[in-house]
Formats: structure tokens, C-alpha cells, sequence
């Protein structure tokens, strides 16, 4: 089969590098993708998603597969779907669960599902009066999509106030922060729950850690994230089938009551206090640089897996016995500023390990870091220990100027 992948991060890299692997996948596209995804299939630049979908049904594409929440919330389902074509991933309407943190969390008290306890508001006075009412720490997070900067920590009253006046005055966030949400602190450890849901069922995948901090022992600000792995051993199979039925059963269950049935990659943000699973919040699509280490540990056929899925016929999926752990290596001045253009130079790829590339040009067959999070370094093998080695023997063959990188991701697995 043709498949078309949307979007241009590691994350769509990955992807394509997995479903290269399946035998029945006969050419890959990739639309805009980067400097590297034209080495896995073919780059396509579309003016607009309706023009994209024209080039799919035209190019006989049997399945699109849907990268980032921007494509997802701007209804690119939707348009494919209209035009009888197979996609993977949520409606406009289903992707409000990650493009509204509104939504979602009256979505989760609708629906029974637990999280902190939590205001929805546009007005400053009433956010002062709530922060009033809660511990020292404050969550405060702007409503609309930030690419995963929208959430602020505040470590007192006043400054969780600062924060919900500058997000509401749009200062901060824009448009996004016109309206906030004012939540409770939880103290635990975070995970991240994937489930492939065809609107009625799901199977879940390996659970991973992310690292979103920027610097080592998670210090410094938040970054979109910088180093990942799965499974991760802080996940029971008891933590495991908790989340499976108090969280994700509920919710496709609710979504399909506000009959807008969920297909395509549930992604759960979850603080564990206690053992007991609590949701942050919910992306809609695959996270990055999650995705990067749960590709390889997907067994048998990917491409049916989410053709199945995005056809309502989702079945079981095995899973390979491996670990794998992934490093970002970011630019220079990543996450404050733009960074000039370098030569990326790979001395050697050891075995087990391979790269995903992100913010990467080609220029007469030289790739060229573009700023922001270039590439994951990935190491696959048979315990946290070995995954770990490899990925960062992989790091000390990847050379760019500037190049920056934390040096303990997968520290709470390792201990």
C-alpha cells in the first residue's frame, strides 16, 4: 500500500522509518517532512489539506497517518474522511480533547475520570479567589495549543496570579491563554499511557517516560522534551490495568457519547501519587520523542495495525520484549532563541541504535541542523542498561555545532 505521512518532526521520521520495515508498504510520502524523511519516500508540499487530500486520492494513498496536533485540531481527519479516503487519527471535534484543556478537564469530571482539582475561567478575579484556596504550588495552564509550553508551575500565590494575568491578557500565550485553567499541585511521578483506538476499542502500548526539562537531574525550563524511553519499569501491570479501565475505557466510552468517537492515538499525561493515576492532561497523536522509542518496540505489521484501526477493525498487537531509550539532541540556543544553520557529521551508527531525524535540511546530499530539537538518538536492546548504552554510544558519533544534550534521560529507571 501508498501511505502519506503528515507532518515534518522526529515523530514523523520515526514513523516511516517503522513502517518501512512492513513488506506490503509500497512507497511512503511524507508531507512537508524534513531534510531526511526524503531518504525513507517522498517529500510533497501542499498549499492547503484539502489540495493534500486531492494529492492522496489521486496517488491511490490507502492510508494517511496524522503526525502533529496542529493538522489534527485544523480538521485534516475530516476533510480525508469527506473525500472517502482512509486516515489515522481524530476528528476536529475529537482532537478537542488535547486542543482545549477546557474541554478536557470538564470532559474528565463529566465523565467520572480523576485529575486534580481544577478551574475553568477567562476571569482574573475568580482565578485570584481559587489560587487562594490551594497549596503553595500552582498549576496554570493556558487553554489552547502551545506545543507543549502552556503550562506554568508556579512556586507561590503571587506568582501563579502573575502567570493567569499574563495568559489572560494574552502577554504570554496570545490567543491560546485568553482562557485558563487554575489546578491543584499533585506530587508524584509522570507517565505517558498510549492506546491505538478505532473509536470503539483500543490496545495499549508500551508506557514510556519523557524528560521535559532541559537540563540533567530536571532542572531548567520546559522544552517540547528531551529524551524518552519504554517501557518504563515505574509502570505495574497493576498501575497498567488501572489506567486501562478508569481512564482510557471512559473516555471512548464519553467521546462516543458527545458522538464524536476517538480514533487514533490516545495519549494520556499521568501524574502517579500514591499509585493512584490521575490525568494531567490528553494529547491526541503520538508524543515526541515518545513515539521515537515506542516504534521500535512494535512487533508484526504497523501498517495494517493502523489501517485497521483507522477502518473500525482494530485487533490485538503484540509487542517486542525489548527497551528502548531515546536522547534529543537540540541546537545551540534550544528552547530560547533560533540557532544558525551547521553541518551535522555521524562518525558511525553502532548496532542497535539508529537516529530520528527532526529539525534537519539536505543540501547536495549533506544534512544540515535547522534549530530547535535536531534529532533522537535511539538504543534498543534487552534491558534499560543496554538501551541506555546504546543510545548514548550513538550521541558520541553524532557531532554538530553546539549540539546539546541531557545526560542522565532514563535516571529514574536506572536507579
Amino acid at each position: 500500500m501508498n501511505i502519506l505521512i503528515i507532518g515534518s518532526g522526529g515523530r514523523e521520521y520515526a514513523i516511516g522509518l517503522r513502517l518501512k520495515q512492513d513488506k506490503n508498504v509500497k512507497k511512503l510520502y511524507f508531507s512537508p517532512g524534513n531534510g531526511a524523511t526524503k531518504e525513507l519516500g517522498t517529500n510533497i508540499i501542499a498549499k492547503d489539506y484539502y489540495e493534500l487530500a486531492d494529492f492522496a486520492k489521486k496517488n491511490d494513498i490507502a492510508l494517511s497517518v496524522v503526525g502533529p496536533e496542529n493538522a489534527l485540531s485544523a480538521g485534516v481527519v475530516d476533510i480525508f474522511k469527506e473525500k472517502g479516503l482512509n486516515i489515522f487519527g481524530p476528528t476536529k471535534a475529537a482532537a478537542m480533547l488535547e486542543s482545549s484543556k477546557t474541554y478536557m478537564k470538564d470532559f474528565l469530571h463529566k465523565n467520572g475520570i480523576r485529575t486534580a482539582r481544577f478551574l475553568n475561567t477567562n476571569n482574573f478575579d475568580e482565578a485570584s479567589k481559587f489560587i487562594n484556596t490551594l497549596g503553595q504550588i500552582v498549576v496554570v495552564k493556558a487553554d489552547g495549543l502551545c506545543a507543549g509550553k502552556g503550562v506554568i508551575i508556579a512556586q507561590s500565590h503571587d506568582e501563579a496570579k502573575k502567570a493567569a494575568l499574563d495568559m489572560l491578557s494574552g502577554d504570554s500565550f496570545g490567543d491560546a491563554g485568553k482562557s485558563i485553567v487554575i489546578e491543584e499541585f499533585l506530587d508524584g511521578f509522570e507517565l505517558s499511557f498510549f492506546a491505538i483506538c478505532d473509536g470503539k476499542s483500543f490496545v495499549s502500548l508500551p508506557v514510556a517516560q519523557d524528560h521535559k526539562r532541559l537540563l540533567d537531574n530536571d532542572e531548567g525550563p520546559n522544552t517540547g522534551g528531551m529524551g524518552a524511553y519504554a517501557p518504563s519499569p515505574l509502570a505495574s501491570k497493576e498501575l497498567i490495568k488501572r489506567v486501562e479501565q478508569e481512564v482510557v475505557a471512559p473516555t471512548l466510552a464519553g467521546m462516543q457519547k458527545e458522538n464524536a468517537p476517538f480514533c487514533g492515538v490516545l495519549f494520556v499525561g499521568l501524574m502517579i501519587v500514591n499509585n493512584i493515576p490521575y490525568v494531567l492532561e490528553f494529547n491526541v497523536r503520538f508524543g515526541d520523542p515518545e513515539c521515537e522509542v515506542l516504534m521500535p518496540l512494535i512487533d508484526g505489521n504497523l501498517s495494517e495495525i493502523l489501517y485497521d484501526a483507522a477502518t473500525g477493525k482494530l485487533i490485538d498487537i503484540t509487542l517486542k520484549d525489548d527497551v528502548a531509550v531515546g536522547v534529543v539532541m537540540a541546537s545551540k540556543n534550544y528552547p530560547y532563541d533560533s540557532t544558525p544553520k551547521t553541518k551535522i557529521t555521524i562518525k558511525d551508527i553502532p548496532d542497535g541504535s539508529h537516529i530520528a531525524y527532526a529539525g534537519v535540511s539536505e543540501e547536495n546530499g549533506v544534512l544540515y541542523s535547522d534549530g530547535g530539537r535536531i534529532l533522537v538518538a535511539v538504543g534498543v536492546g534487552k534491558d534499560i542498561k543496554e538501551a541506555h548504552k546504546k543510545a548514548y554510544e550513538l550521541v558520541q558519533n553524532i557531532d554538530f555545532d553546539g549540539s546539546k544534550f541531557r545526560k542522565d534521560i532514563a535516571y529514574q529507571a536506572l536507579k
